[in-house]
This record gives structure tokens, sequence and C-alpha cells, in this order.
């Protein structure tokens, strides 16, 4: 951490609501990416969630609306939840980073711009926080940029995509887990972890068709790892 980049940890210490939380991040200063962007967009869903759905950041119609996934790619999302046999309203989505990043403008739209693992780190205790708040009994990581946040640098979506994982003892996307101030002492973490593509991805596919089939199939290994009565 820097002065420029003091993590979020200060504004989301104490914060024990989804209202609490969004009202915080919209004073957020953990980074420098609040300056360009036109809001903190926290997650959106059942509290009480099985599944955690967790992306990279907001894009441009999220960054204006205020909430995750409701661009393309979280129709397409939807889309391919309902075709697992996941109800989309079910479930709680959320990204690593609560700030959109942008290079530029192409005509009206501002161009995405990935977050550095700075970016990431500094925002990790939003994500902590939405963790504890949820407790979720699996979380589907959606790319590279959300399985870094969880599993470190060395993660590659192709390597485990579509299987059910631990979640690591030590995550990169939460390393408050022992703080009282951000995560409660009985915090216990999720069952299992499954990454998957990210929808923007299958968007952008010349094989659009085939691509979003594996997406369905990769989520639906998710579905039947849900357990009605574990949560």
């Amino acid at each position: 951490m820097t002065d420029e980049r003091p993590g979020a940890q200060a504004w989301v210490a104490g914060r024990s609501t989804l209202a609490e939380l969004r009202s915080a991040a919209q004073e957020c200063r953990g980074c420098e990416l609040y300056r360009d962007a036109t809001q903190a967009v926290v997650g959106d869903g059942p509290v009480d969630a099985m599944l955690m759905v967790i992306g990279e950041q907001p894009g441009d119609q999220e960054d204006l609306a205020g909430e995750p996934f409701v661009g393309p790619a979280g129709r397409l999302l939807d889309n391919a939840l309902g075709k697992a046999g996941i109800d989309p309203a079910s479930v709680f989505r959320t990204n690593v980073v609560k700030h959109f990043r942008f290079s530029g403008t192409r005509g009206k739209q501002r161009i995405h711009k990935s977050p550095s693992r700075v970016h990431v780190a500094a925002c990790g205790p939003w994500l902590v926080a939405e963790l504890d708040l949820v407790r979720p009994q699996g979380v589907v990581l959606l790319g590279g940029t959300a399985g870094k946040a969880v599993y470190g640098p060395g993660f590659r979506v192709g390597e485990t995509r579509g299987t059910l994982q631990q979640w690591p003892s030590e995550s990169s996307a939460a390393p408050a887990h022992s703080d009282p101030a951000v995560i409660g002492a009985d915090y216990q973490p999720p069952q299992w972890v499954l990454p998957t593509t990210h929808p923007s991805a299958v968007l952008r596919s010349r094989q659009r068709e085939e691509d979003l089939a594996q997406l369905v199939s990769d989520l639906s290994v998710a579905a039947a790892a849900l357990d009605p009565g574990g949560n």
C-alpha cells in the first residue's frame, strides 16, 4: 500500500449490512480509480445466497447504473445461469474491483482497461466484507482477474475451469480474514470454488455458441454442487 493506494480497509471497517457497504464504498479512496469512475459498484443479490459469482470490475453500463452485471455480459450470464438450472435472481454477484477502470472512449462508450494487481489488492477488503455478509456455499470465479485475486498470480483459468476447487487457506483477495474490523470471528470460507471464463470473453468469441455451451456446462457443475440444506 502507498499514500496513493492505501487500500480500502479504513472505509470498510465496521460495515455490517449491504446498504452500509454501498454507502461507504462511495467514499472509498483506497486507490486512484475513484477519480474517473462515476461511482463505486458494490455487489448485489440476496444476502443469504448460496452462490456468489465474482467477476473483474464494473463495465461502462455498470458504472453508470451503479449495479453489477447489468450490461451485455450480465445478460449473457443470466442466460447461462438459467440454462444451467440456477435461478439468476438467487445469485449474489460482485466484482473484485469496485470502480470502473477505462482508457479513453470509442464514440460515447468508454473503453475497458483491466485493473492491475495493486488495484485488486487495494479493493480486497470490500470483497472480504461481501463474503462475510453473504457467506455463500460456493463461489464461481469469472475469468483470470477474479481467479488471480483469490489464488494469486499463477492462476490460469484453463487449468481448472469447470472443476470444483477448495478455497485457499490464504486468499490474495482476503488478506484481512483475521481482522475483526472487517470480518467476523466466526466466518467460514466457501465450501468450494468453480473457475470459468468471463461472459465478456464469450461475447467477443468468434465461436460464441460453442463457448456459451461450455460456460453453461461449467455452471451446471456449480448447480449440482449446491446443497439447499447446507447453507
